[in-house]
């Protein structure tokens, strides 16, 4: 009896330990992943200098209507390879803002209200909650339609209420069906850009995005390796703790 309760609790350790293995070991797909009918947005965190010119792209066109109120900028300068001088001349640029301080927009919440019907949402986790994907192709799907409010939609987003802050850059896309009914963009005024350009900016500025959303991200992956490690190397002791255990016992 006593040999037959020993063989249970080491089987159940032995099987615990196996799936505890497995699922650290499986890919996890995090929510908001990729979607069918998106477009690939191609992120690397490691590249400091494209993370750079999101930060400033983001500064630039985003943190005028929209907040990142769980991003600081001295947080920023040490990811990104800033100094705290780098940081104020690049991204606060003369601005009364601590180095320490939140990502606040410029714009007060009534008068954008007032401008838009709505405040605009904080930009901190859009990236995590909607994924990165989902950006890319949203900033790049802009289209001009003169029966909306500001005179644009969006093929991602329809009946958005947040202008085309890069038309300039983009030029103007119209919308059209083909025999299938099939809704496509094409470009009707090019902008100061090319499309492959502005592809770029666009993927700057999602990729700070996507680090703005979890900027630890880099260290939890690293970190991961050695937990896995750690755990496989427990494993391959217990397993021979078990033999050795069951030597003796068979003895």
């Amino acid at each position: 009896m006593s040999t037959l309760k020993n063989r249970a609790i080491w089987g159940a350790i032995s099987a615990a330990c196996l799936a505890l293995f497995a699922m650290l070991a499986s890919p996890v797909h995090a929510a908001g992943g990729h979607v069918a009918g998106l477009v690939k947005a191609e992120i690397d965190l490691g590249d400091t200098a494209s993370l750079q010119r999101g930060a400033q792209i983001f500064v630039d066109r985003c943190l005028s209507c929209h907040s990142a109120n769980l991003m600081r900028y001295n947080r920023i300068g040490q990811d990104l390879g800033l100094s705290d001088e780098e940081v104020k001349a690049r991204l606060i640029r003369g601005a009364e803002v601590k180095i320490g301080s939140t990502m606040q927009s410029t714009m007060p919440a009534a008068l954008a209200k007032t401008a838009f019907g709505v405040v605009p949402p904080d930009l901190s986790l859009t990236a995590r909650a909607r994924g990165s994907d989902w950006l890319y192709s949203y900033l790049r799907a802009f289209y001009v339609d003169p029966a909306r409010p500001l005179g644009v939609n969006n093929l991602v987003f329809k009946d958005v209420g947040m202008p085309n802050v890069f038309w300039r850059e983009q030029g103007e896309q119209v919308l059209s069906k083909d025999a299938h009914g099939v809704e496509a963009l094409s470009l009707a005024k090019p902008g100061s850009m090319s499309p492959a350009e502005f592809d770029g900016m666009i993927g700057d500025l999602v990729g700070f995005m996507t680090y703005m959303a979890e900027p630890a991200v880099l260290q939890r992956k690293s970190l991961g390796f050695w937990v896995l490690g750690f755990l496989a190397a427990l494993f391959v002791l217990l397993f021979l703790l078990k033999q050795e255990y069951w030597r003796d016992i068979k003895k």
